[in-house]
């Protein structure tokens, strides 16, 4: 069993926009979201997209999905996942697959920790062949959802809590683990692990991250990697991973991206990731 392991947050960190968004899409198509809320949730989805979300935003979309799934039986939201994950998989970064598939060649642990319900991260976790992914879970009573959470709301602390249980339960050692993340709020999360590195960080985030040294990667709307360069920890993360156009997902480019990316690590020596 390995004793590292490399935390990736979902929305605006491996994937472009909201998770959730998708989540209520498929929610409408089965009648469980009315259009009107479908729609208000398209524009958010597009404001989180430039923007990123706010602790008051995030608390609110975790009310909507509750009293939206109250009283549904578990397994029609079970059923709604491989049609929300076919939606997910293209949208997910190549560079960010790429970093992914580097952590798990040096013997690291993946997994995906959302704020998103767990049914949707867990299936997507499995789709892209990680370890596992840490979610939000719901109540289930009698085989319907109660509308009331079963565990910490996957949010900030809520992240680090669930990182912790997993850590002592798989013996991990947090200080050789990574996170990524774009946003202050997975702070709990990031200052829990020995290697943080900001994604496209949001302006919190970045000052955190420029005052303690941590790596700030930049993933261009081209598509290419760039690394900002204020710091000697960014120095060190440099242009490690190279983006291709998003396309059909399929295994062919997953190799093709790692070893793009290997072949970038001999001209950057100190890359956190290759101890």
């Amino acid at each position: 069993m390995t004793a590292s392991a490399a935390f990736f947050d979902l929305d605006r960190t491996l994937l472009t926009g909201s998770s959730a968004y998708y989540f209520g899409k498929a929610c409408y198509r089965e009648g469980l979201v009315p259009a009107h809320r479908l729609a208000r949730d398209a524009t958010r989805a597009l404001l989180f997209k430039v923007f990123g979300a706010s602790d008051e935003t995030s608390e609110a979309l975790r009310d909507r999905i509750l009293a939206s799934v109250a009283g549904t039986d578990a397994e029609t939201l079970h059923a709604l996942a491989p049609s929300v994950i076919e939606e997910l998989l293209p949208r997910i970064r190549p560079e960010a697959q790429a970093l992914l598939d580097m952590h798990e060649q040096a013997g690291r642990d993946t997994w995906i920790v959302s704020a998103s319900p767990i049914e949707i991260v867990a299936e997507l976790a499995r789709a892209l062949d990680l370890t596992g992914g840490l979610g939000t879970r719901s109540e289930i009573v009698d085989g319907r959802y109660t509308g009331r959470l079963a565990g910490p709301f996957c949010y900030g602390e809520g992240k680090a809590e669930v990182i912790r249980e997993l850590a002592a339960e798989r013996g991990y050692d947090l200080r050789a683990c990574y996170a990524y993340s774009d946003s202050a709020s997975d702070l709990p999360m990031m200052q829990l692990v020995g290697n943080p590195i900001a994604v496209n960080p949001d302006r919190p985030m970045m000052a955190v991250a420029h005052r303690r040294g941590w790596p700030v990667i930049e993933l261009a709307r081209t598509r290419q990697l760039m690394t900002t360069v204020g710091t000697a920890a960014s120095s060190a993360v440099g242009a490690a991973v190279v983006g291709y156009g998003m396309g059909r997902w399929h295994q062919r480019r997953r190799a093709e991206l790692a070893a793009r990316a290997r072949r970038a690590l001999p001209a950057l020596p100190g890359l956190p990731w290759r101890r």
